[in-house]
């Protein structure tokens, strides 16, 4: 399988998509990774695997339609494997190994069967020392886009997923990119004021437009030259309400097609006014572990 990713938005081929079979019993908070799952553990309104497993194949049969290639993991018995996003990533023929939080390892072993389809030479293992996840990570042709958190206090934040040693390794990787690093809000405790990674607060959409939510970008001036990039005209901000229920996390299948979870009125009806097709989907269980569609899919191959 020849690998391609060089953008967002371009026609998929190959995905990635996780899967909710055996996600296993509701964690306890200090199994939880993010302060909106502790929030629903809390609360008793913990996802169900029935409810997550639907959705998720909801989108499965999305990408079906588009005659997308679905690659799925393989099950490993009461164990979250939702969010292939975090992983891996690809950029342009290079596939990407996250260094990702130590319990969740055996993630990337279960995609074992798609790794020996693709060329040994272009499968990347960062150094120990760069922390990254996919989430964080975002080809822009001539750019790739970074989530970062560059505080002193990086390791008290377990929601704090991709640090300036991975940034620098992507500049490695990449020398002819420009890689522009954005540095994100953090939170253990309260879901509304952190942005778990960059697809949380951002995604380019279409041909030229993206969705922003301004507090999450912790440096006014790097929120600023977003905007100035697609021009504020193309720009859709977002509310802390609708960054909280992953508004910025949503598919490209191409510039055209879009998969939205269906209860986002107000973007899904922003979308269809920039001409671009929405494919709804129920997807506000899974959306309670601070993760939405792009969390779920890690692409290998658009046109």
């Amino acid at each position: 399988m020849k690998l391609h990713i060089n953008n967002e938005t371009s026609r998929l081929r190959a995905v990635v998509l996780g899967t909710a079979k055996s996600n296993g019993p509701v964690p306890s908070l200090e199994e939880a990774y993010d302060p909106k799952s502790k929030e629903h553990i809390l609360a008793g309104t913990y996802p169900k695997e029935e409810d997550m497993e639907e959705e998720i194949e909801a989108v499965a049969a999305v990408l079906k339609k588009y005659d997308v290639k679905v690659f799925r993991p393989e099950v490993i018995e009461d164990y979250n494997q939702i969010f292939t996003r975090d992983i891996a990533f690809v950029i342009e023929d290079k596939f990407i190994k996250s260094n990702i939080l130590p319990d969740r390892d055996q993630e990337i072993e279960a995609i074992d069967h798609v790794l020996k389809q693709i060329d040994p030479n272009t499968i990347i293992t960062l150094p120990e020392a760069a922390h990254i996840e996919g989430g964080d990570v975002m080809p822009m042709g001539d750019y790739i886009f970074v989530g970062t958190y560059k505080g002193k206090d990086y390791r008290d934040f377990i929601t704090a997923r991709t640090n300036t040693e991975a940034v620098q390794a992507i500049r490695d990787i990449f020398p002819e990119k420009k890689v522009v690093a954005f540095s994100l809000k953090k939170s253990n405790t309260i879901a509304k004021d952190n942005a778990l990674h960059l697809d949380c607060c951002f995604q380019p959409v279409g041909k030229n437009k993206a969705i922003i939510y301004k507090e999450g970008f912790l440096i006014p001036s790097e929120y600023e030259w977003l905007v100035s990039f697609f021009g504020k005209e193309n720009v859709f901000e977002i509310t802390r309400d609708e960054m909280y229920n992953m508004n910025s996390n949503i598919f490209s299948i191409s510039e055209d097609v879009v998969i939205s979870e269906k209860n986002f009125t107000r973007l899904n009806t922003w979308l269809r006014e920039q001409g671009i097709t929405v494919e709804e989907v129920p997807y506000a269980e899974i959306a309670k572990q601070e993760g939405l569609l792009r969390c779920s899919t890690l692409p290998l191959t658009r046109d």
